[in-house]
């Protein structure tokens, strides 16, 4: 392929880790149930298009999430994959048990900024839910286990509306202080602008959170996510979440539409001459065959671009 042609921008890294995040926040959004051979067959197809790290599934109890219920079923037939990590969700002691059972190496936890999504994600208030993750993030770490935070609603709250960025600020800092390796920010419902992706990331910094320690994960729901990107490289931000064919949303979240797309980031940035690892063409026919097991067209504007031409 000859286009995107490549124009370096100044001051962006020359390479970026993409957070692949479709077969686990992708597919818990689905109405449906995928089976769970079609589940590891996209891990392999999206681990054979490159991507390095690939977030399997979920450790939550099934009937929170009943999408991701097979996980014990799902995770042995795709953790053999050499040279690719994949980390997976638990939600407390008992996630982490189960992850753990199946030699998962790399776990997350997700905390939320605000009062409100902690109640309605997680059942209990921002303060509990954070003494909840504690023991695990402790536990994890006794265990050589890596370990990403996520912070949900860092830009905006459908029920609160804007959020303080010191609010933002004081769970990534609790994260970061129970041994988190990695924080994970989440535009949720998709509000944020460029520039206040850059005020949360230079008041982290102030605070004392590096920048090689945040991710960003952006939803598209405005047409900002590629935008919103953009400002997190130029603050020097290497790892980006990103969900195949724009998959997913949140499900407790009902104004939040669907993730980055990774094909749509991808395409930004080979145009930018930021290394991937990743090819294109693979990935396309990736999420064109996962849109075909869910029987409706992909969202990713890349994915509909290429495939048609394909055609």
């Amino acid at each position: 392929m000859t286009l995107p042609m490549t124009v370096p921008a100044p001051g962006l890294p020359a390479r970026v880790r993409i957070h692949e995040v479709g077969a686990r926040d992708g597919l818990q959004n689905e109405k449906s149930t995928v089976p769970t051979e079609v589940k590891a067959e996209f891990v392999r197809r999206l681990a054979s298009a490159g991507l390095t790290t690939i977030e399997a599934t979920s450790f939550v109890h099934p009937k929170w999430v009943p999408q991701l219920a097979d996980a014990e079923q799902l995770f042995p037939l795709v953790s053999g994959l050499e040279g690719v990590e994949l980390p997976v969700l638990v939600p407390n002691d008992r996630g982490l048990d189960r992850a753990l059972a199946l030699g998962a190496r790399r776990v997350a936890v997700f905390a939320s900024a605000t009062e409100s999504f902690a109640k309605a994600n997680l059942n209990r208030t921002l303060d509990e839910s954070l003494a909840v993750f504690e023991p695990v993030v402790r536990r994890a770490k006794d265990e050589d286990v890596q370990v990403r935070g996520y912070v949900s609603m860092c830009f905006g709250d459908p029920w609160e509306g804007a959020v303080p960025l010191p609010q933002v600020v004081r769970v990534c800092k609790a994260l970061v202080a129970m041994g988190c390796d990695e924080l994970s920010l989440g535009d949720t419902i998709g509000v944020a602008t460029p520039a206040h992706v850059r005020a949360l990331l230079s008041m982290l910094n102030e605070e004392g959170v590096p920048t090689g320690v945040i991710g960003v994960h952006f939803h598209d729901t405005y047409g900002q996510a590629l935008a919103n990107t953009y400002a997190a490289l130029q603050h020097g931000v290497t790892t980006v979440d990103a969900s195949a064919g724009g998959l997913g949303g949140c499900p407790y979240a009902k104004s939040a539409t669907g993730n980055l797309a990774t094909e749509d980031l991808v395409w930004m940035l080979r145009g930018l001459g930021i290394d991937t690892g990743v090819d294109l063409g693979l990935l396309v026919a990736t999420s064109t065959w996962m849109a075909d097991q869910l029987g409706r067209p992909s969202p990713s504007r890349t994915v509909r671009a290429l495939s048609h031409k394909e055609q």
